[in-house]
């Protein structure tokens, strides 16, 4: 088995969306070429095609073969199904959900392969370890000779200002080990594997010495990755309530009449905060638990403020949106896209940053 640093991965893309997976692998710096992608998402299929100049196979991913899936030689798979049948705000159907089927499908085609990967990553929410898709997922890789290591990880644990939680299972077919051998079969959550030790911070731990109180302090301010900071201040700078009319961020205000009505279920942060809420697919449309509202006013003087309509409100843009999703910065959505689409898009993606060192780990080489 040919293996190594010189080693050329053929990488398979499952549920592609808008590039997170591919952009962690870049960001991974692993030698890899990805053969196909796949996703059903029309829009986006147009922004990962703006971006790596490929267009994703859109077919339906339950039409594939094993023979189909042999034909790409492809020796890792890289996985993000859709996270609807997991979310707790949804009904939880699990494996019952139609829009687990596709997954189910290609767990049930990998056994079938004459040549099964050496290597899958799936990402999806949390409460998916928890399901009965999980619970097949992890039979399935156990039978033909898989070891599985997962995690639950957040941004918040790697220096970003933002809480987005998600599950990630890696696995390595035999006799591929993991270089940290002692957590195969092993649910990290919600602590990682230490990537500068041996260690591993389990579940209890993070209940001890103010873990998260900790992980918060040393994030990065959340003014790091705003988009057109000089326009942070705005309020300041206008006169009698109103907002200077060049402001390029004017779409981005919150209307006052939603927030005399929702103002008390905001979460509101400033410039300065260190940690925002994970932004959902139906951000900007809705303003209540779908993500923060950042105060384009200093926190500094938020004790002097009367009303939360002075705090001059904003949603966070795209481009903001995707600074805390890592994405880099010549990521860019085709200009036909909607405002709404983009957010929705973004909402259905994933931390590159997080990613990119999960994948760093996995492939990192290491034979029994």
């Amino acid at each position: 088995m040919e293996m190594g640093e010189d080693k050329l991965w053929r990488v398979l893309e499952f549920y592609s969306g808008i590039g997170g997976m591919r952009y962690s692998l870049m960001k991974a710096g692993v030698n890899a070429e990805v053969v196909e992608a796949f996703d059903i998402n029309d829009t986006a299929n147009d922004v990962y095609e703006q971006n790596f100049g490929h267009r994703p196979h859109q077919g339906n991913i339950q039409t594939l073969s094993a023979a189909d899936l042999d034909s790409y030689d492809a020796e890792v798979w890289l996985l993000s199904p859709p996270c609807q049948p997991y979310t707790r705000q949804g009904l939880q159907k699990g494996s019952g959900d139609a829009r687990a089927s596709s997954f189910l499908k290609i767990l049930q085609l990998i056994p079938q392969t004459s040549r099964p990967p050496l290597m899958l990553f799936v990402e999806n929410v949390v409460g998916f370890e928890t399901s009965d898709t999980h619970e097949k997922m992890i039979s399935m890789l156990r039978e033909i000779s898989f070891n599985t290591q997962e995690f639950i990880l957040s941004p918040l644990q790697f220096g970003v200002p933002y809480s987005r939680p998600r599950y990630f299972c890696l696995a390595k077919r035999k006799p591929l080990s993991f270089r940290k051998a002692q957590v195969n079969s092993y649910l990290g959550a919600p602590g990682p594997v230490l990537w500068s030790d041996e260690n591993v911070v389990t579940s209890q731990g993070v209940e001890l010495n103010g873990y998260w109180d900790k992980l918060i302090e040393s994030c990065r301010p959340i003014e790091d990755f705003l988009d057109l900071k000089n326009c942070v201040s705005d309020a300041e700078e206008s006169k009698e309530g109103k907002r200077p009319f060049n402001n390029p961020l004017k779409q981005y205000y919150v209307p006052s009449a939603l927030i005399e009505r929702w103002g008390s279920a905001m979460d509101i942060v400033f410039p300065e905060s260190r940690r925002c809420c994970c932004f959902t697919k139906s951000y900007f449309r809705y303003v209540k638990g779908t993500g923060s509202l950042l105060a384009t006013v200093p926190g500094m003087v938020k004790d002097r403020i009367s009303s939360l309509q002075d705090l001059s409100l904003r949603y966070f843009t795209p481009r903001e949106v995707a600074n805390l999703h890592s994405f880099p910065e010549d990521f860019k959505f085709p200009p036909h896209v909607s405002l709404r689409q983009r957010y929705a898009l973004l909402g259905n993606s994933l931390s590159v940053g997080v990613v990119a060192q999960l994948l760093c780990y996995l492939f990192a080489d290491e034979t029994l």
